[in-house]
């Protein structure tokens, strides 16, 4: 005979014992299973959890070298971004991903075992799922599923402050849902309904799905309106003269701690990923007391969704304007090569790769080895600052200076602060 167990420092799932006659058998069998229950009752109870949702990650890799464990370690930031608590982590390699499960039967059989064990109520997948996917591994299961693209979403759901913002990301959220609708109740019949009202077979899913179509179009009509009034304005700032810095990077590389200390700033700054959604502009004056327009973006980060990177075409195309982008890159990270990668390739499919730039290794003082980093700065051509020591940014001011085709505009910072509070005004 054999019953679960709770969680064990050897990583068993269940206990099987020697066979018995069942007369033989000294149990109180009620008392034992009660006894059990307590045990994984008492388990959970110990466990510090402040959120709702207990998740387990899962990946699979076909490729042993492919950086499963730096992809999974980006999940469980993304994860504990949304409020949810990580309880484990699993990673399967197999040459070929299941297509109904993506992980083999057998080891989805596990991962629900060690969801009953710890008390985890949600799966999360470091891939973007299909509709039948879900169903089946849900099915199986008896857990909730969601994927990298809904954790990501849910993110963007919460950090959206500015109306335009809120309008992009909730466009995201639609496209990436109307697809992912189940198919429809072939069981009813489909009558035609009369101009302006619904047929008596119309079913629900039906409903919803127009809905959702309609939605959409509402939404993308008014992201237009909202791009052209922001083209107006770029229109007036233009005429300042003033040049504009872009500043991209990976998400949580710095990017707005290091707008906030150029220019005095006070832009969110948290150690989250994506922390900041809505572009904020602000004046950055030189050394030699020349000035331009810096502005902050969203934050890139790999394999980015794409109903988020079309959501958020317009803002993003925003960098077309920029007359020098200033690439910040956190040099501390483990992964900082692969991010350089994701961002640049972003920047290729915006086709503004060929734009002035510079690289900003960033957060160079949690850099122990500055031998080696001074290496990594001329390999890649980068400059070591931290965005929190403004002493640091010296060298970033000239350079910046140096690069930029023009920048002697100091008569007309006056008017650039004004037209950016007023840009500010009309987006929250």
């Amino acid at each position: 005979w054999s019953h679960l167990i709770p969680e064990n420092p050897q990583g068993d799932y269940w206990l099987i014992h020697e066979p018995q006659e069942p007369h033989r058998l000294d149990l109180n069998f009620l008392s034992f299973i009660a006894a059990l229950e307590d045990e994984f009752a008492r388990q959970q109870k110990t466990r510090k959890i402040e959120a709702a949702e207990k998740a387990i990650l899962v990946r699979v890799e076909k490729n042993p070298l492919a950086g499963a464990e730096a992809s999974l370690e980006e999940l469980r930031q993304l994860t504990e971004t949304c409020g949810v608590e990580v309880f484990d982590a699993q990673i399967q390699y197999r040459p070929q991903i299941d297509p109904k499960y993506l992980v083999g039967r057998g080891r989805l059989s596990a991962i629900d075992l060690r969801a009953t064990q710890i008390g985890a109520n949600l799966l999360i997948f470091d891939h973007e799922l299909t509709p039948a996917q879900v169903r089946s591994i849900s099915d199986f299961t008896g857990l909730k599923i969601i994927d990298r693209t809904q954790v990501i979403l849910d993110i963007f759901a919460h950090r959206a402050h500015s109306r335009e913002g809120k309008i992009q990301v909730e466009l995201a959220q639609l496209k990436y849902l109307l697809p992912r609708l189940m198919h429809k109740d072939t069981s009813l019949s489909r009558l035609a309904g009369g101009i302006g009202g619904v047929g008596p077979g119309e079913t629900k899913l039906e409903i919803d799905r127009r809905r959702i179509r309609d939605r959409i179009h509402r939404l993308e009509k008014d992201l237009k309106a909202i791009t052209k009034s922001r083209g107006q304005r770029r229109g007036r700032r233009e005429k300042s003269g003033l040049p504009v810095v872009s500043i991209v990077g990976y998400t949580n590389a710095g990017k707005s701690t290091l707008l906030n200390t150029l220019t005095q700033s006070a832009v969110l700054v948290e150690d989250k990923l994506f922390a900041t959604l809505d572009t904020k502009s602000a004046r950055l004056r030189f050394p030699r007391d020349t000035q331009a327009v810096i502005t902050d973006t969203v934050g890139f980060i790999r394999n980015l969704p794409h109903e988020l990177f079309s959501a958020f075409r317009a803002t993003l195309d925003e960098l077309q304007e920029a007359d020098l982008l200033l690439h910040i890159i956190d040099v501390s990270n483990d992964q900082f090569e692969e991010q350089i990668t994701a961002v640049e390739t972003i920047l290729e499919e915006l086709e503004i790769s060929n734009k002035p730039s510079i690289r900003v290794f960033n957060k160079a003082d949690r850099f122990e080895d500055k031998e080696l980093l001074a290496t990594l700065s001329r390999r890649f051509d980068a400059v070591a600052v931290s965005a929190l020591d403004k002493t640091s940014l010296f060298g970033l001011l000239e350079k910046i200076e140096a690069v930029l085709p023009n920048t002697n505009f100091s008569g007309r910072a006056f008017y650039v602060r004004e037209e950016m509070k007023h840009e500010e005004r009309n987006e929250d």
